[in-house]
């Protein structure tokens, strides 16, 4: 580095190194302050140098003091630019050449792997290289992409230290079940691969989200953090609303890159080969409780007592083995899974309109914004809250809709039979009036039944 504290070596200005820059840069903000006395930044230098970081690889990392103390005059000399890290040119063997024709063949067509790049080098006779030498020179040149001509992203592999310091959630399709698709939602805790919260339903939506989150907290407790994707359920105000009052932090995935969540599809992998292969060799099952009885049954007794691969452990053994994580009281739980609706008071009639319902509130409250808390199986009772303070229950004065259109039922409920078979009523009516006919039509015609007939005639005769 030169005296005026610029590398004399090139910067990595690829994404990777970006992220390298911004990791450094999260570090020695704080550091920066122009408020801090030299004491009191040497003692939060030691303060960071003492704890674990997650860097940009996603592996937990130290960072020593004198390295921090490096990053902090290399960014007072050159600004963001200079926390990139350096481009150390090593010297290669790899002619110019096949290297020149390798990057031909990867702009050609992105999709195209290293491995696939090398065999088409040497098919062609240009020559002989490794895969990896190509991964290298293509990580160099920034060639490094997928087949959507996006960076490729690599992630480390990363553990959380202890039982429910992260769970990751997700969905899974699953088999049409009585009729109607169904779909799993499930966290799994990312230190023993244990599964402390799922929910078979009908759709990957907020209420099935929840219930599955809801049965991990009543059994296991409270995690630190949740890591989900950006699917409806997931960014959906109740579900923000319930990590937010029970104090979970929730960490989104970025667009297009399911790879960050792997240990949960590796669980959803092994429900497709060992539960859900089994559901469809007995002939699928009949009703969303069974497949769900089923699942539970799987879940307990064989996958959380399987030793698993990453860790060498049973699930069942780690959670046992991790801390016990804190309890909600039922009026935790319950509050945290209201769901909520902002709306402004009207000044002349002192009312709101929550689909399509209409409550009267406290007059004081007119032309004010006020929060409506309620349960989404039961919108009769609202409660109003001002500036997060309580402000009575709303008088509902019309209800047109009992239950939040969000809010679907599990399966709907059997209809009560009325034990009248309108079909076979007709049927009997109809074979009753034909075999009246036949008995009609068999009747014979003897001397007896002739006789008024003959009168008849007779009569006729004299008249004329």
């Amino acid at each position: 580095m030169s005296e005026n504290g610029r590398s004399e070596h090139p910067r990595d200005t690829s994404e990777r190194g970006r992220d390298v820059a911004l990791f450094r840069y999260s570090l020695v903000r704080p550091l920066s302050d122009p408020e801090l006395s030299p004491a009191e930044r040497g003692a939060l230098v030691r303060e960071l140098a003492a704890t674990s970081h997650l860097g940009p690889d996603g592996r937990w990392v130290s960072v020593s003091a004198p390295t921090l103390r490096r990053w902090l005059r290399a960014w007072r000399s050159g600004g963001f630019e200079a926390l990139h890290p350096e481009l150390r040119a090593q010297p290669t063997r790899t002619p110019a050449g096949i290297l020149k024709a390798a990057t031909t063949l990867k702009r050609e067509a992105p999709e195209r792997t290293a491995a696939q790049v090398a065999r088409v080098l040497s098919e062609a006779g240009i020559g002989t290289v490794s895969p990896r030498t190509l991964q290298r020179h293509f990580a160099r040149t920034g060639l490094r992409r997928g087949a959507d001509n996006a960076p490729v992203r690599t992630f480390g592999r990363f553990e959380a230290g202890d039982f429910g310091e992260l769970w990751t959630g997700d969905g899974l399709h699953g088999p049409v079940t009585a009729g109607r698709k169904t779909v799993l939602c499930a966290f799994v805790d990312d230190w023993s691969r244990a599964v402390p919260g799922w929910r078979w339903g009908p759709a990957e939506d907020t209420v099935r989200l929840e219930a599955a989150l809801r049965r991990g907290l009543e059994v296991h407790g409270v995690p630190d953090r949740c890591f989900v994707d950006n699917g409806s359920a997931f960014t959906s105000a109740p579900f923000n609303r319930t990590l937010a009052v029970l104090g979970i932090g929730l960490v989104h995935s970025r667009v297009r890159q399911p790879s960050s969540r792997g240990k949960v599809e590796r669980f959803f992998a092994s429900v497709r080969s060992q539960f859900l292969v089994e559901i469809e060799a007995r002939g699928g099952a009949a009703s969303l409780t069974e497949l769900s009885e089923l699942f539970s049954a799987w879940l307990e007794g064989v996958y959380h007592r399987r030793r698993h691969s990453e860790t060498g452990e049973r699930p069942i053994d780690r959670v046992l083995r991790g801390r016990t994580l804190r309890r909600p009281s039922p009026a935790e739980l319950h509050e945290a899974f209201l769901w909520s609706a902002t709306r402004t008071v009207d000044r002349r009639s002192a009312s709101v309109s929550l689909f399509s319902n209409h409550y009267e509130v406290d007059p004081a409250l007119a032309g004010t914004k006020v929060e409506l808390v309620f349960d989404p199986f039961d919108m009769t009772e609202i409660e109003v809250r001002y500036e997060g303070r309580p402000m009575g229950t709303a008088l509902p004065r019309r209800i047109s809709r009992h239950v939040h259109p969000a809010a679907r039922p599990d399966e709907p409920p059997p209809p009560v039979r009325s034990g009248i078979d309108y079909l076979g009523l007709v049927a009997a009516r109809v074979a009753a009036e034909q075999a009246r006919r036949i008995a009609y039509a068999g009747v014979e015609q003897g001397p007896e039944n002739d006789a008024p007939i003959k009168e008849e005639e007779q009569i006729k005769e004299e008249e004329q």
